[in-house]
Formats: structure tokens, sequence, C-alpha cells
């Protein structure tokens, strides 16, 4: 009797092992599709980071623009005003 729980205890674990081999390949798939989610997900962060940067960048080369061009527009007022002034003088 002292055997067969041996036995059996050796049948339960084989099929244990088994079970476990069988599933590993699903475990370690599932462990791989959250590795690459992740990833993706990491990607997607830096993308938006980027544009985000990019627009930025953008912003302030319009801004400087415009204050360029406003200072040129206020320089040929100025100029214009100064030529009437020297036409009525």
């Amino acid at each position: 009797m002292e055997n067969g729980y041996v036995i059996i205890g050796i049948i339960a674990l084989l099929f244990v092992s088994m079970y476990g081999y069988s599933y590993w390949s699903v475990f370690k798939e599932k462990a791989r599709q959250k590795e690459e989610g992740l990833m993706q997900k990491k990607a997607q962060e830096k993308r938006r980071q980027d544009r985000v940067e990019k627009q930025e960048a953008l912003l302030e080369r319009v801004r400087v623009f415009n204050e360029r061009k406003e200072e040129k527009r206020a320089e040929t007022r100025m100029l214009r005003k100064v030529k009437k002034e020297q036409k009525v003088s």
C-alpha cells in the first residue's frame, strides 16, 4: 500500500507536469503580447511628445516671424512719416 501512494503521487506529478508544459506556450505568448503592448504605448507616447515639441518649435518660429514683421511695419511707418515730414518742410 505504501508503494501505491508513491505510484499515485508520481502519476499525479506526471499529469501536473504535462498540464504545465502544455500551457507554458500560452503563458509565454501572453507575456510577449503584454510586453509588445507596453512597447507600443511607449512608442505612441514618444511620437506624441515629438509632435508636441515640433508644434512648440513651430509656434516659437511663428511668434518670432510675427515680431519681426511687426518691427518692419513700424519701421516702414516711421520712414513714411519722416518722408512726409520732409516733403512738407
